[in-house]
C-alpha cells in the first residue's frame, strides 16, 4: 500500500485544523453623507459653479486619479515580502529552463500531437473532477463527467480525442478540492506562491494535498513515475501557452499584483460556479 499520500494528506489536513479559516472581504465604505450645498459666492450668475471666479480653477479641489485609495486587495496577503521572493525564483526558473525545453519540444512536435496529448492527460485526472462533484453534492454534473471519462477513453483512444464534447456535446466540468473547500465556505486563507507550481492559497494549497490523495496515478505509479509523468504535462501545457505570461509582464505595472488578483478573482469565481 502505498502511504505517501496518505501522508501528505494527514499533514495538510492538520494544517487546515490549524490555519484555514475563511478570509472575509473588505467591507466598502458606504458614501459619505451629503451636507448642505455651498453658498454661491458673490459674481456666479446662472449657469456658472462656486468658485470660478477669475484667478479660481472648479477642478482644483478634486483630487487626481493617483491620489484616490487604492482598491483593496483580492486575497489576504500577510506574506507579500516571502511570496514576491518565491514569484521571482518561478519567474527565473520558467526563462531559463522551462520555456527553453517547451519551446524546443513545440519544435520536435507539431500542434497538434500536443493538443491530443493535453486531452490525455485531462482526461487521466478525470477521477478527481468526478470525486470533487460527488463531494460538492452535485451528480448531475458527477455524471457528466464520468460520461466524458467512459466515451473519450474508449472511442476517444485514452482521451487523445474528444468525442464527447464534439459529437455528444457533453460540457466539461472543472472541479477540485479546493473549489470543494469552498463550496462549504472556505475563504481563500491568504495568498501562497508556491516554488515551481505559482500562485496559490492556504486552501488551494491544502486542495492540492486532496487532489493528490484522490489522484489514481499517486496510487499506481512510483514517486519518480510520476513526477516524470507531471513533468511531461507540464511542459506540453507550457509549450501550448507560451506568450501569455509574457504579455501579463508587458503590460502590467507590477505582475505580481496582477496575477495575485487575478488568481483570487477566477478561482472565487470557479467556487461560485
Amino acid at each position: 500500500m502505498r502511504i505517501a499520500p496518505c501522508i501528505v494528506m494527514v499533514g495538510c489536513l492538520g494544517l487546515a485544523a490549524a490555519g484555514l479559516v475563511a478570509a472575509a472581504p473588505a467591507r466598502a465604505a458606504g458614501p459619505p453623507a451629503v451636507g448642505a450645498p455651498e453658498p454661491v459666492e458673490p459674481g456666479a450668475g446662472p449657469g456658472v459653479e462656486a468658485g470660478s471666479g477669475p484667478g479660481e480653477e472648479p477642478w482644483a479641489e478634486e483630487a487626481p486619479p493617483w491620489e484616490e485609495a487604492a482598491a483593496p486587495a483580492a486575497v489576504a496577503d500577510p506574506l507579500e515580502p516571502i511570496n514576491r521572493a518565491v514569484f521571482a525564483f518561478n519567474d527565473k526558473v520558467y526563462f531559463w529552463f522551462l520555456k527553453p525545453v517547451a519551446r524546443g519540444y513545440a519544435f520536435v512536435v507539431p500542434k497538434p500531437a500536443r493538443n491530443a496529448l493535453s486531452r490525455l492527460f485531462h482526461n487521466v485526472a478525470a477521477p478527481i473532477r468526478f470525486a470533487n462533484c460527488l463531494f460538492q453534492l452535485r451528480p448531475v454534473a458527477g455524471a457528466r463527467v464520468l460520461g466524458r471519462f467512459v466515451v473519450n477513453s474508449t472511442v476517444g483512444v485514452a482521451g487523445l480525442f474528444d468525442p464527447a464534447g464534439s459529437w455528444l456535446h457533453l460540457r466539461d466540468q472543472e472541479e477540485d478540492f479546493g473549489q470543494t473547500l469552498g463550496a462549504y465556505g472556505a475563504g481563500h486563507g491568504f495568498y501562497l506562491v508556491l516554488p515551481l507550481l505559482g500562485p496559490s492559497s492556504l486552501r488551494d494549497g491544502i486542495g492540492l494535498a486532496g487532489d493528490v490523495f484522490l489522484d489514481p496515478l499517486a496510487w499506481v505509479l512510483d514517486p519518480w513515475q510520476s513526477l516524470a509523468w507531471r513533468g511531461a504535462e507540464v511542459v506540453n501545457r507550457t509549450s501550448l501557452e507560451i506568450g501569455q505570461y509574457e504579455d501579463i509582464k508587458r503590460h502590467a505595472l507590477d505582475p505580481y499584483l496582477t496575477i495575485r488578483d487575478g488568481y483570487a478573482q477566477y478561482r472565487a469565481h470557479q467556487v461560485e460556479e
